[in-house]
């Protein structure tokens, strides 16, 4: 096999809470990330030559890309000189949903696969996260409750849950955000019985929302048909609905300047029955 098409899926945070700034600077956070069926598309192809080439089908970031640097990681650490393209369709937005360390994950997973699975899946996750901490909770493709940077990752089963999702279209900056004097650094630390009671926020929003006036919009709207979250820095915000009907016909109501999905909850991400399948 020299060729293989994986989904990269796309994630929920439940809620994020910073706890604190770490000494090397970055946060101490808890979160619960919920995998969702709103997936990119990564196709990998082995070629003759050396080096990764890569297209994608969007207008999402050509330079310095994760999924680049994720193949050329993996086949750094297997010592190998070979060709890889790599072509990305990409349905999920920028904005806190996890698309580029999803994609990274389905080419560590799609690449092992294809050389023969010489990696375990403990090692790929010490290689993704040295691209971002994301990156892991996908290689290991399910929902999870987080901790650290995010990287310290439990398993959880949650039920399955439909959402929509709105993308108002704005870039937040994740940097700006984590380095702005108001961000909140001072939450407890949380439990699952707090999560499950709705004693949990995301402690970035209310920052988001002011420094962002589209995000602050269709956040409101959102919050008028539930309890509207953001999701990671944001700029998407999703809120949970009764089921599947209800998500649709929501979805179909979101005002037009913005992008809105109807989706369901995965405790499973896509990909591996696509590698077993393959």
């Amino acid at each position: 096999m020299t060729a293989l098409t994986l989904p990269a899926p796309a994630k929920l945070n439940l809620f994020l809470h910073v706890l604190g700034r770490r000494a090397d600077g970055y946060h101490e956070l808890q979160t619960l990330f919920r995998l969702i069926d709103l997936s990119d598309e990564v196709t990998l192809t082995l070629v003759d030559g050396n080096g990764v080439g890569l297209t994608i089908d969007s207008n999402g970031p050509r330079h310095n890309n994760l999924a680049v640097r994720a193949a050329q990681r993996l086949l750094e650490s297997l010592r190998l000189r070979m060709g890889v393209t790599i072509r990305l369709i990409k349905h999920i937005p920028q904005g806190g949903l996890g698309g580029g360390s999803s994609d990274a994950a389905s080419v560590l997973l799609g690449l092992n696969h294809l050389l023969g699975r010489p990696l375990t899946t403990t090692q790929l996750v010490e290689i993704g996260a040295g691209l971002g901490a994301d990156v892991p909770v996908f290689v290991r493709g399910d929902s999870a409750w987080g901790e650290g940077v995010g990287d310290r990752l439990t398993s959880v089963a949650l039920p399955e849950d439909w959402y929509v999702v709105v993308a108002p279209g704005c870039e937040v900056s994740t940097a700006e955000v984590f380095a702005h004097p108001s961000l909140t650094r001072n939450s407890p630390i949380s439990t699952m019985p707090d999560f499950f009671a709705h004693r949990v926020r995301n402690d970035c929003e209310s920052l988001v929302r002011r420094l962002y006036p589209a995000v602050d919009a269709a956040m409101g709207w959102l919050s008028r048909h539930g309890d509207a979250r953001l999701t990671g820095t944001g700029g998407c915000g999703f809120v949970q609905v009764a089921g599947q009907v209800e998500a649709m016909a929501l979805a179909a109501e979101v005002p037009q300047v913005w992008q809105a999905w109807a989706v369901r909850g995965l405790d499973k991400s896509p990909i591996f029955a696509a590698l077993e399948g393959s």
